[in-house]
């Protein structure tokens, strides 16, 4: 399973777009990339649709979405068809999700990704009945092989900078991931942090010097800056906004 800061396992897959050549065909681009547990599935058809509703802000900052599931690139067709000519969700109808979703039938992507937690569709007592009823002896085959909701937030430069793992009950929080996505871009941009819940035109963090003669200097600042007391909390406008 990859970590932050890692090189995005690159993959050639099958999609509902066609071929995709990755991160090769996503260079110089942000890429949300996540996984659902099936097709015409509840939680995963309102977590497309307001994908898909929002693919235009994501590529208005640089980033583009790219989906998976171990469903076969038919199934995926037909759920999406379904989607738009059936589902009505949040006053969202006839949503066309023009966004590739993976075929992933053999599991290689998906576990290049560690996108496959066999455990997860099971209550501790369910797994506690299986572990007792096989002797203590479980075999995985037994368990699902869908893929948990993860997202990976990946960079131009193809390496992870972000990960979210959700339960197949729940959906996922689109708007933080935007947020995060955000966040990160002016980290990158103006080499500063950002605070908890921070949002675009909110005041950022300016980093914390490395030594003890720039810590005295900033503890010297702080006396005369509001938004910098204490010290190690500088707080400074947000200068694009």
């Amino acid at each position: 399973m990859p970590l932050i800061g890692d090189d995005a396992p690159s993959f050639r897959a099958r999609t509902t777009l066609g071929m995709v050549d990755f991160p090769d065909d996503y260079r110089g681009k942000w890429v949300i990339f996540f996984s659902h547990p099936g097709d015409f599935t509840p939680v995963c058809t309102t977590e497309f649709v307001r994908f898909a509703s929002m693919q235009q802000e994501f590529k208005e900052l640089n980033a583009e979405l790219l989906g998976l599931s171990v469903d076969s690139n038919q199934s995926h067709i037909a759920w999406l068809e379904a989607i738009r000519e059936k589902v009505v969700y949040k006053g969202l109808k006839n949503v066309d999700v023009m966004f590739p979703v993976i075929e992933d039938l053999s599991l290689e992507v998906s576990k290049k990704y560690g996108m496959i937690h066999p455990h997860s569709n099971y209550t501790p007592d369910e797994l506690l009945e299986k572990f007792e009823r096989s002797g203590g002896k479980l075999d995985f085959q037994q368990f699902s092989t869908e893929t948990v909701r993860a997202t990976f937030l990946i960079d131009p430069q193809a390496k992870i900078r972000a990960m979210f793992y959700y339960p197949f009950s729940n959906g996922r929080n689109m708007d933080e991931i935007k947020r995060l996505l955000q966040a990160m871009q002016k980290s990158d941009s103006e080499h500063v942090y950002t605070p908890e819940n921070w949002h675009p035109g909110e005041d950022v963090i300016v980093p914390n010097p490395p030594t003890w003669v720039g810590a005295k200097e900033r503890q010297q600042q702080a006396k005369e800056d509001k938004k910098c007391n204490p010290w190690f909390l500088c707080l400074k406008e947000d200068e694009q906004e």
